[in-house]
């Protein structure tokens, strides 16, 4: 994902949960997420075949 389209999916996105006591810090960056979701739409792959690239 470019970082044009990033600035254009990142607002979409919900801030991360933080609760009464506060929250935990997120596992993995938001970016990579959506680019893992991006190339499992795009290959049709199954999320056990993505690359060790991505986020587990």
């Amino acid at each position: 994902m470019t970082d044009e389209q990033w600035a254009l999916v990142e607002p979409l996105l919900p801030p991360p949960w933080v609760g009464p006591k506060g929250g935990r810090r997120e596992k993995h960056p938001p970016r990579r997420i959506v680019d893992a979701i991006s190339y499992v739409v795009r290959t049709g792959c199954s999320w056990r075949q993505l690359p060790r690239d991505f986020a587990p």
